[in-house]
């Protein structure tokens, strides 16, 4: 065991060779300016026929937020969220009412006068880096497919898949807990389950940085689920990459009950914690792609990735 950990810690991938290594060198500073704006990332991704949540309206000054509220009212659910927002910050889900109150998908009621306050709070900037002034996008709330529902939380889990030079490499499943309000972004307390890329099934799951084997508010196991649609959602992850034109990328799926797998958002900055949650290193993984000659068809790179993590497994 000691071994084995020391292993993995040699392939672990840290945050400066991350950077230097890897973001600088392949990710195109105007690409980061539309991965960082969530209704241009939409507006890219749709232009290339890739499925993300429908966008209902925007809002991007404070005198209009009252009409905007006028119209929320005579809505049953919604998202709201800042349009260059990072790390879940600012994300509102609405599932329902109860009489004028708007509920969560934590199941915390919010008065009329909070929703308004919070759209001022988004449009002033409150979310955005540096505080500059932001856009409030009103999406459809999404629907967990039953399988990984039965896993959240209270919201809606979705997959992270980190894809370089177009192949899929790392993936983990996102899930909502109490603590991160229904919201499954890790750094919230959401809980990271590693996906075996070439069979699609959960392994190894951590939360805040220590494992856990059963979901800490639904006591469910986590490992061993195999996720529905898997096909489709490396191609999709792999897809979107392709459409946004970023070597190294994290690509957000969800797989909605009703549409399939949709791309929720990219992050051109993807956090290392999916490592823990896999007990596997990006560093070899890298290395290999980076030294490949890769296909051009984004379903023989997806061949590729899955070969590719057979192979580490198998070796482990």
């Amino acid at each position: 065991m000691i071994g084995r950990l020391r292993h993995v810690r040699a392939e672990m991938l840290g945050l400066n060779r991350r950077n230097h290594a890897y973001l600088f060198a392949y990710n195109a500073r105007d690409r980061h300016r539309i991965v960082d704006d969530k209704q241009a990332t939409k507006t890219a991704l749709e232009a290339h026929r890739i499925p993300t949540p429908q966008l209902r309206t925007t809002c991007d000054v404070q005198w209009r937020v009252a009409e905007l509220c006028d119209r929320l009212a005579l809505v049953g659910d919604f998202v709201l969220k800042p349009a260059r927002g990072a790390g879940g910050a600012g994300i509102v889900v609405i599932v329902d009412r109860d009489g004028e109150r708007f509920v969560k998908a934590s199941g915390a009621r919010l008065r009329r006068r909070d929703l308004a306050l919070h759209a001022c709070d988004v449009i002033a900037g409150a979310y955005s880096p540096a505080g500059r002034g932001d856009v409030l996008l009103v999406e459809e709330r999404l629907v967990a497919e039953p399988t990984l529902a039965a896993l959240a939380y209270r919201g809606v889990p979705d997959v992270r898949v980190v894809v370089f030079r177009g192949v899929p490499v790392l993936a983990m499943l996102r899930l909502p807990t109490r603590r991160s309000d229904g919201r499954a972004n890790l750094h919230l307390g959401g809980v990271g389950a590693g996906i075996d890329v070439a069979a699609g099934t959960t392994t190894w799951a951590v939360r805040r940085g220590r494992r856990v084997d059963r979901h800490p508010d639904l006591d469910v196991p986590i490992g061993g689920i195999a996720v529905p649609a898997w096909d489709d959602v490396l191609l999709l992850a792999t897809r979107a990459a392709d459409a946004i034109g970023l070597g190294f990328v994290g690509v957000d799926v969800v797989i909605d009950a009703r549409h399939g797998p949709v791309v929720l958002e990219l992050n051109a900055r993807p956090g290392l914690t999916i490592q823990v949650a896999n007990r596997r290193g990006l560093r070899p993984l890298l290395d290999t792609v980076a030294g490949a000659e890769l296909p051009a068809s984004a379903a023989d790179r997806v061949a590729f990735g899955r070969a590719l993590s057979s192979a580490g497994r198998a070796g482990s």
